[in-house]
């Protein structure tokens, strides 16, 4: 979990304003004679698939609660943090709203903005998968209910790796390395990444850190505003060794993401072997590529190697999500439609669409792309679930994240110099 450290965070709503105000248990009965309510939800699902589920779900759910009105506002994700920064900064927010967790998320529980649900959501809790709920905890408290969750992890070429004569996958940092090395003797790119982003370049970072320290030392460092322990050193020199390698395509620092001649469309267009990126990744390597299906049945995915004599678990994993949290002066009733959108079959509904991995347990029956379900299975395992750094941590923490990890990948800043940069920040935020 997320610590607040010294900061103090004001606890909002007791479970028993839900028991006394809520008129159904989930959305399944009519409440009568109800008096009437607005929820405001705000929501980034503005397009298809996921646009009109949500709007069903809010219309169904109106229906059984005469007096209940669902206003959906669907947002672009970019315009979506801007409106809701404006409005958290007058002291205001939506009933229900999306949220990544993390830093932001922390900033709006000290605001007093966003509502501890904890115990109104505990009736229902464990129907949700935990890695899900994670990146909502701060303090053993839960303040929002995730809809959605997925990781990073190795995208990769099977044919290309058949090409340079690697039949399996590896496991471990090492083999890791050794399958670089066999990819560029058969004249193949390994790696392609968009180094013009610098997000993408701060997933290695990360997942090293994971590796090599573990877990509970990111929170930490996290708290103590400190990230010059030696593991955190170490995990910089673990990536240089593969920097050093000169594993990206030519031209990687300027190439961005999901731009036609960047990271994505590399891997679509079968020009690189390998991406460490999200489970969106093959629908974003098809349309950057301008091809049908990308490279098809030779894309596979495989999670990010264990590293020798780590602190860390090897099944860790890195990623995020999306959950709703819920407004500080929102009525109980907008707590029972989140238990309403998240009840089994209406999370298969969801996932069934392509757009989310499921966070309701027994919800994975509905994935019908083989790929994601492999992203699926592979979380299930993890013992542990790390958000984004870069959302994990206060923005201009996660941003420092980036623009240092990029340094050292650039070959412009060493493993130890971005652990001070990274703690300098943090000092100062």
């Amino acid at each position: 979990m997320i610590s607040l450290g010294r900061r103090s965070v004001a606890l909002l709503a007791a479970a028993s304003l839900l028991l006394g105000g809520c008129a159904s248990e989930g959305g399944g009965g009519d409440t009568g004679k109800a008096a009437s309510k607005t929820i405001e939800w705000w929501h980034i699902q503005n397009i298809e698939p996921m646009l009109p589920v949500w709007q069903a779900m809010a219309t169904e759910y109106q229906k059984a609660h005469p007096g209940i009105t669902i206003k959906v506002t669907p947002l672009e994700n970019e315009a979506y943090k801007a409106k809701l920064t404006t409005l958290t900064q007058s002291g205001s927010i939506p009933d229900i709203f999306n949220t990544w967790g993390g830093g932001v998320l922390q900033q709006q529980i000290e605001a007093g903005l966003a509502k501890d649900i904890t115990a109104d959501i505990a009736p229902w809790a464990d129907t949700l998968t935990p890695a899900s709920v994670q990146p909502y905890q701060f303090d053993g408290k839960t303040y929002a209910v995730p809809f959605d969750v997925g990781m990073v992890g190795f995208w990769y070429n099977k044919a290309l790796f058949a090409k340079a004569g690697v039949s399996e996958p590896p496991t471990t940092w090492t083999g890791f390395l050794d399958t670089v090395k066999k990819l560029k003797a058969a004249g193949i790119t390994p790696i392609a990444l968009g180094g013009k982003d610098k997000w993408p370049g701060h997933y290695y970072w990360a997942y090293l850190a994971m590796r090599v320290a573990g877990l509970p030392a990111l929170k930490q460092a996290g708290a103590d505003a400190t990230f010059t322990a030696p593991e955190f050193v170490q995990a910089g020199e673990r990536l240089k060794e593969l920097v050093d390698l000169d594993p990206f395509q030519k031209g990687f620092l300027g190439a961005g993401y999901g731009t036609p001649d960047g990271q994505a469309a590399l891997m679509g267009s079968g020009k690189a072997a390998m991406e460490l990126m999200g489970q969106w990744a093959p629908t974003v390597q098809r349309d950057s590529s301008g091809t049908p299906d990308g490279i098809g049945d030779d894309l596979a995915f495989f999670p990010f190697p264990a590293v020798e004599g780590g602190k860390g678990d090897a099944t860790d994993a890195f990623g995020g999500g999306g959950g709703f949290a819920v407004g500080k002066d929102a009525p109980p009733e907008a707590i029972d439609f989140l238990k309403f959108i998240s009840n089994l079959d209406n999370q298969r509904r969801a996932v069934a669409t392509g757009a989310f991995l499921p966070v309701v347990k027994g919800a994975e029956d509905a994935i019908k792309d083989a790929k994601l379900a492999s992203v699926s299975a592979t979380l299930g395992k993890a013992a542990g679930f790390q958000l984004y750094l870069d959302q994990a941590y206060a923005p201009a923490v996660g941003q420092q994240v980036n623009d240092s990890v990029a340094e050292l990948i650039a070959g412009t800043l060493g493993a130890k110099e971005v652990t001070e940069a990274i703690t300098e920040t943090a000092k100062n935020e």
